[in-house]
């Protein structure tokens, strides 16, 4: 764990998250920032700040999380798709040093683009609407 880390500090408990699957080895929340409805974070509970300093077992328990929940987060919202990205490195966009895949829905003619730009407008979802979608992620 890193003391400085946002993401350690949702693993730690200390800071709050709306969890909506969880292994020994894997934790996945929505994004507090979403991209768009249903816009979940799946991280390894282990610091590693970058995709080459994961372990293979590590590695592979994360993509089984993506795998699982990519389709699970699609129907939660009723997207037409997803997109699912790494964003390695602060001149790829990284802005937590914490592994971590988006997996953010997509729906026809929502004007997305590259990962970061992949929704156009950010939705303002109030708190209500954010457990809902994380309850429906769940189920």
């Amino acid at each position: 764990m890193s003391d400085d880390c946002i993401f350690c500090s949702i693993v730690d408990g200390d800071i709050p998250a709306r969890t909506v699957a969880e292994t020994d080895d894997v934790l996945a929340f929505l994004d507090a920032n979403p991209l768009a409805r249903g816009h979940t974070l799946v991280i390894p509970k282990a610091h590693h700040e970058h995709v080459g300093d994961l372990p293979a077992d590590l590695s592979g328990a994360v993509f089984d999380v993506v795998a699982e929940l990519t389709p699970r987060v699609q129907a939660a919202v009723d997207a037409d798709g997803a997109n699912v990205g790494i964003n390695d490195g602060a001149a790829a966009g990284q802005e937590v040093p914490h592994v971590h895949v988006h997996i953010v829905p997509r729906f026809e003619g929502d004007g997305g683009a590259p990962i970061h730009a992949v929704a156009g407008e950010r939705p303002d979802l109030d708190d209500d609407e954010l457990d809902a979608v994380a309850e429906a992620i769940r189920e």
